[in-house]
């Protein structure tokens, strides 16, 4: 065995380093899973007792506090007016209790219909009809509110002889039919307030009153015990009988004559009895209410008494992610209600894919690995391309894990002005510490790299302009900067400057080379969509939604075919300027004319069992539109210069004499567009700046967002200094890119996005850490596994040039999950002969395996037909 360099040295102790970063947070969260959270594996129990906040602020602060309330390890859901009808259908919701409790009914009334509730709200108050019950109905849904401080009224003794934990006990044929959810509040305020020296005893009555109905039920099914599990019946939710804590007041801010009578040490043996009472019974508490004002600060009103509407309003979630959250599943992606839930019964297609991924690849590969002369291993691929599988099927099956189970923890995103600078900055540093000067292709002495100029949008450089978008982008997600406006602009900026460069990338290949064969579609389109065609049959969401590979995959069809029809005449710029022309005008028509998308997505729905949201589409397409044309017209033009600077060529059209002008003057014409795209720049921003919001910026988007990227081209590539030095790190997380994109949705982020992946374990930024870590390595080893897989079903021999060439990363320094093998390790690299025999069955068998390896159609319909198959046959 050959000595290993430095530097590969270095790589090998770097990939033991991330294999146990990898090994640390796979022993973590199944510590947690198995031992700490074994009481609690829904996260019912954390969501009923615990949390905090992750925006808090006093209530006149602009920032609008208290909307991000964060139980221990899950999302919570903000309940909307079609999520409540879904859920509770004809059952009702009734809330019991005093003005504390009255505050958490208007908040879920306020979700049904904000309008008529504040209407409601300003009328009672009007007519001092504060003390009485109410209701309110919308949408087929009631919601109730008894008055009723003191716990003992009839009305909510009709309700408790009603009440049914479980719903199919309900007589809905004419009978008094259960309430789906009950909160009691309990009676403390009213009894510290008016109960004189009697309080407690008439407190303890209160609450021995309605204990009984919330303990009816038999051991090992109290109501406690089913909020730690899964309802018995996925598609009904257990019906809800729960009882809030004493509010706790802001002492300070209450009037002098509540203040004599509602003190600390009467509100405490009150919320101490409620303890008591629901650790030696099957009575729910739901003590994270408690929690929201331990604080005191911003979280009251003036009077002290009563909470902020967002408090309120997030009070009323606790309860509805109690009730409805397990049925969430049913409901498809965004998996972003991830508290008292235990997600969905994973269908058959995803068995199958967890053991392929876990079980059988890393089986084959051992097989290949150890017994490489035994006869199932000749019907294996080569060991690079066994090993690629292994390596894709088990990083899919950890996106399952990771956002598709309850074994890794997830919260809530949160917009920090400050986390998200720090981390730009951060990653700004690393990129120019990381600045070196692009290899020449054609020699390695330092004559050569010192006069060889890589030119305008050298590899090196697209690279590295993919990566720090890509790095700004992946923070704009983890910081949740979406939701400021300026953040957003640029985003959307970056997005547009990667479909420009797939305008210019794709077109000048074609126009260079003239390649228009099948294998090379084939090529770009395997590469870009082989993990977001499989990620769906795992993760339970569609091809769309990973909507940058279907998006840069449409504007590459689209490039191919303007380019492919006529392709003879394409040394002809005038007649390739009219054929993008007339393109443009098609996909416009194509796109925003009403019925030719609804008809495609027609056919594809009933044939294919595709769903396609087209509002989505439509919205995504035009956004970046002409920016596509764009990148075209730019490689149209840098070819013929190409040309024109090679030989003496005649002129044919007058941009041809333009072009000739810009190259005869060449310092004056890099001077000028320096000083126009100076200008320009600061022009855009101050422009954009305008826009009062996202839909105006957008409506914008399509036709001024040239401005920006060609200056920034402009100002790239005006010196050679500036062409011929790039920054690694970018131009390394350039070339995975892709992955980065779609695995941050399920390894780095979590609830589809909507949340963060994290441990539960340790310090949360030694936590942000080794999951970026994680995510960074694991995305590396998908792009060299993707770049594998892509090359041998296309049927080309792996080689470092093809690496170079397709947007990957190269194959000599890869990590790898599963240790490498040496050269001639394993089963030969020699083409495979199979041993099957004379009989006619086998020579049949022969025949299709020797078409499937010869003719690229026949291993494209073959993927095809299973995709089909696995589209009309999920469930």
């Amino acid at each position: 065995m050959k000595s290993l360099s430095a530097y590969e040295k270095v790589v090998v102790v770097f990939e033991h380093f991330l294999q146990s970063i990898l090994a640390i947070i796979a022993l973590g969260v199944v510590y947690r899973y198995c031992w700490i959270d074994i009481s609690d594996p829904y996260k019912c129990g954390a969501l009923l007792n615990k949390g905090r906040w992750l925006d808090p602020g006093p209530r006149w602060s602009s920032r609008n506090p208290f909307q991000l309330w964060q139980p221990p390890g899950c999302l919570l859901h903000e309940y909307k007016k079609d999520d409540i009808q879904e859920c509770f259908g004809r059952r009702r919701l009734v809330f019991v209790g005093d003005s504390t409790t009255r505050q958490i009914f208007w908040a879920v009334a306020k979700k049904m219909d904000q309008e008529r509730a504040e209407e409601e709200i300003s009328e009672m108050l009007d007519m001092d009809h504060k003390h009485k019950d109410l209701d309110f109905t919308s949408a087929g849904v009631t919601v109730q509110f008894i008055w009723d401080p003191w716990l003992n009224s009839t009305g909510l003794d009709e309700e408790l002889e009603n009440f049914k934990a479980d719903p199919r006990q309900d007589d809905e044929d004419g009978g008094a039919m259960s309430a789906g959810l009950i909160l009691l509040g309990a009676p403390g305020l009213w009894n510290a307030r008016h109960g004189q020296e009697n309080y407690f005893k008439a407190f303890r009555e209160s609450i021995d009153h309605v204990i009984p109905y919330m303990d009816h039920a038999p051991v090992g099914s109290g109501m406690s015990h089913q909020l730690s599990k899964p309802f018995p019946v996925r598609q009904t939710s257990p019906n809800l009988l729960l009882l809030a804590p004493v509010q706790v007041p802001r002492y300070q801010s209450l009037s002098p004559s509540r203040e004599e009578t509602i003190t600390p040490e009467k509100i405490d043996v009150m919320n101490d009895l409620l303890q008591q009472v629901s650790a030696h019974s099957y009575a729910d508490v739901v003590w994270s209410y408690s929690l929201m004002t331990f604080s005191g600060r911003g979280e009251y009103e003036d009077s002290g008494l009563h909470v902020v509407e967002n408090v309120a309003h997030r009070k009323a979630d606790i309860l509805l992610n109690l009730r409805c959250n397990s049925n969430a599943a049913a409901n498809g992606y965004p998996f972003d209600r991830t508290c008292c839930s235990n997600y969905s019964h994973m269908a058959s297609i995803q068995w199958l894919m967890l053991l392929g991924g876990m079980f059988l690849l890393p089986g084959l590969l051992f097989i290949r690995r150890k017994h490489s002369t035994i006869k199932i291993s000749r019907f294996l691929s080569n060991h690079e391309v066994t090993r690629a599988l292994t390596v894709f099927g088990l990083v899919v099956c950890f996106c399952f894990y990771a956002d598709r189970t309850q074994i890794f923890e997830k919260s809530h995103k949160v917009f920090h002005r400050r986390q998200f600078l720090m981390a730009l900055s951060a990653v700004t540093a690393l990129g120019f510490l990381s600045i070196r000067r692009s290899k020449s292709p054609t020699s390695k002495n330092s004559r050569s790299m010192t006069t060889y100029d890589h030119g305008f949008l050298s590899r090196d450089q697209s690279d590295e302009w993919k990566g720090w978008m890509q790095f700004f982008i992946l923070i704009y997600h983890y910081t949740n900067g979406s939701s400021t406006l300026w953040i957003y602009e640029i985003v959307r900026l970056l997005v547009a400057s990667y479909l420009f460069m797939t305008g210019y990338g794709h077109t000048l290949y074609f126009l260079k080379n003239g390649d228009y064969s099948l294998a090379r579609v084939a090529t770009v389109l395997i590469r870009l969509n082989l993990l977001s065609c499989v990620l769906p049959y795992m993760m339970r969401t569609d091809y769309q939604f990973y909507y940058f590979a279907p998006l840069v995959s449409f504007w590459f069809l689209v490039i191919y075919f303007t380019l492919k029809i006529g392709h003879r005449n394409n040394h002809s710029t005038n007649f390739v300027m009219k054929k993008v022309l007339l393109s443009a005008m098609i996909m416009t028509a194509f796109t925003m004319i009403p019925g030719i998308l609804e008809f495609v997505t027609f056919t594809l729905k009933y044939t294919c069992a595709i769903s396609w949201n087209i509002k989505e589409w439509r919205f995504r397409t035009f956004l970046d539109m002409y920016i596509v044309y764009v990148g075209m017209f730019v490689a149209i033009l840098f070819h013929r210069t190409s040309q024109l600077r090679s030989g003496p060529v005649a002129p044919r059209m007058a941009v041809d004499s333009i072009l000739q002008v810009a190259i005869t003057h060449g310092k004056l014409y890099r001077i000028g567009t320096v000083l126009l795209s100076l200008i320009l720049l600061p022009g855009f921003w101050s422009l954009t700046r305008r826009s009062p919001n996202k839909q105006d910026y957008n409506w914008w988007m399509p036709f001024i967002s040239f401005i920006p990227i060609l200056s920034v081209v402009t100002l790239r590539n005006c010196h050679r200094l500036l062409r011929n030095y790039h920054s690694k790190i970018f131009a390394w997380l350039g070339r995975i890119s892709l992955e980065t994109y779609v695995l941050q949705y399920h390894i780095w982020l979590a609830g589809d996005t909507k949340g963060l992946l994290v441990l539960g374990l340790w310090n949360p930024w030694l936590e942000t850490a080794m999951l970026t870590a994680n995510f960074l390595w694991l995305s590396w080893l998908m792009a060299g596994a993707t770049q594998t897989i892509s090359v041998w079903i296309i049927g080309k021999r792996p080689a470092s040039r093809a690496y170079e060439e397709d947007d990957t990363v190269g194959p000599k320094h890869l990590p790898y999950l599963l240790q490498r093998m040496e050269s001639g390790e394993g089963t030969p690299s020699k083409d495979i002969r199979f041993d099957i025999g004379q009989s006619s069955t086998s020579r049949w068998v022969e025949k299709c395996i020797v078409r499937f390896r010869e003719d690229l159609r026949w291993r494209l319909g073959l993927i095809l037909l299973a995709m089909w198959v696995g589209n009309i046959t999920y469930r």
